[in-house]
């Protein structure tokens, strides 16, 4: 985790568990190679507490700081629970499948990937790019990481060897929208009053939860088996991912909804 934390986190942990010290800045140089030393301050409960009571936390500390303590907070309180929560067919079912998604946390590479992937939605990017339709003909689309039709367009205007990025945030974009943003989904497939489902307009499909989870399944797939996830060593952490898809929704929901309840839209631009 050393190499993950930016150096003003460090800091923001020494003055949150060792205030009395007056040589902050020495202290981070003695830690930073210390590993278990950092893992045991991540788990603190004052570190968690002080995250949590801060307004604009994340112009303190990086987002991947502020989500990896959540996930790890997260994969402990989940040992108090006796089930988790399902959403199918517009109800909330419990599932009792705790000890699987805890173990699912304890990979510390996976736990490691979901933080940077809430952290990288913190920070939405979306451009407008030319896609040839036809010879002679081009048309500009607009790309959005929050967009998977044009997230699956523009990944199909591009050579196979640069398709690994592309898979990977069209699967990241379905597990966070299925796991910390359900009701958004839902809204976009159904009138909230009528419960109707919308037509498409504009060439638009309207996704179930369940259409996420199948496209987040086999986008990671594709991406676990792109030659460029086997030189990042992603490769397994993926295909985990794509095996286990519903089971990585949960500690996202849990999180969402024990933690981050009325903080989330703050924090993402959705």
């Amino acid at each position: 985790m050393r190499w993950r934390l930016e150096r003003r986190d460090l800091l923001f942990m020494i003055e949150t568990l060792m205030p009395a010290r007056d040589d902050k800045e020495h202290v981070v140089d003695l830690i930073r190679e210390d590993e278990t030393f950092i893992e045991a301050m991540l788990d603190d409960d004052h570190l968690f507490q002080r995250l949590m009571g801060k307004e604009e936390v994340l112009l303190l500390v990086s987002p991947r700081l502020f989500f990896t303590v959540l996930l790890r907070r997260a994969r402990r309180d989940l040992e108090r629970e006796a089930f988790t929560i399902e959403r199918r067919s517009r109800q909330k079912v419990p599932v009792f499948d705790t000890e699987q998604v805890i173990q699912l946390l304890e990979q510390e590479p996976l736990l490691d990937y979901l933080a940077g992937m809430l952290a990288s939605f913190t920070r939405v990017e979306s451009t407008t790019v030319p896609v040839r339709v036809r010879k002679g003909v081009w048309h500009k689309y607009r790309v959005s990481d929050l967009d998977v039709d044009s997230l699956v367009r523009y990944c199909q205007t591009l050579d196979e060897p640069f398709h690994f990025e592309p898979y990977k945030r069209i699967a990241d974009l379905c597990l966070f929208l299925a796991g910390m943003f359900p009701e958004h989904i839902e809204a976009q497939y159904r009138y909230p009053q009528s419960l109707q489902i919308r037509p498409e307009v504009r060439g638009r499909i309207c996704r179930r939860l369940e259409d996420y989870e199948a496209h987040g399944r086999a986008f990671y797939r594709l991406a676990s088996e792109h030659e460029r996830a086997r030189v990042e060593r992603l490769d397994d952490v993926l295909a985990t991912l794509s095996e286990n898809f519903i089971l990585a929704e949960k500690p996202l929901a849990f999180l969402s909804n024990r933690y981050l309840r009325f903080a989330r839209h703050s924090l993402f631009e959705l």
